[in-house]
């Protein structure tokens, strides 16, 4: 069997990682002040950040029919939506890095799986992390969870609208879902 020879591969260059919101705008100014980022172009139901060095940037536009999607997923998310990526941002200091994008208004998530990468929420919902690069693993964790807790408690109690984003049967449950026969999870 003679296979035809594959035309050759065109130039491919990672322009931007798109994020849908309710409102581009405001989820892109959240960003702009948690990096540092610019705006390149704004336009009514979309804005691009680029990094000031260069590289790949963020875009965001404006879904009206945007829901936040769930995290951690369970088995049991019926029609919720599901994280289909998240952004992982390396910091030099956990503590800082979380203190940072908390006063900026991101929110702790209360369920964090790992010692050494803290998993925040953006004000539109989308997870996303912190980390940092050299952390020995094993280290005592820079930010405890009952820290991270008490953020995310302290946040609902400020603001309403945060509150409604972080409700924990949406994203914060901590349990491990039922796993059996049938569901798709080798038991």
């Amino acid at each position: 069997m003679t296979t035809a020879p594959r035309p050759p591969r065109p130039s491919l260059t990672l322009s931007s990682t798109v994020l849908d919101a309710p409102d581009a705008a405001e989820l892109a100014d959240f960003y702009r002040r948690l990096l540092g980022w610019e705006p390149v172009q704004q336009e009514p139901d979309w804005v691009k950040l680029l990094p000031p060095g260069g590289g790949p940037g963020l875009g965001f536009q404006t879904e009206k029919a945007y829901k936040p999607p769930t995290w951690p997923a369970s088995l049991k998310a019926g029609g919720d939506q599901l994280t289909m990526l998240h952004l992982d941002f390396e910091v030099t200091d956990l503590e800082a890095g979380v203190a940072h994008a908390v006063a900026e208004g991101a929110t702790p998530a209360e369920f964090q799986p790992q010692h050494d990468v803290r998993v925040l929420f953006d004000p539109a919902g989308h997870p996303f992390c912190l980390f940092v690069r050299d952390q020995v693993p094993g280290e005592t964790p820079a930010i405890s969870p009952e820290w991270v807790a008490e953020q995310a408690r302290d946040i609902r109690t400020q603001d309403p609208l945060v509150a409604e984003a972080v409700t924990p049967d949406r994203r914060e449950t901590t349990e491990e879902p039922e796993r059996g026969p049938g569901d798709g999870v080798p038991v």
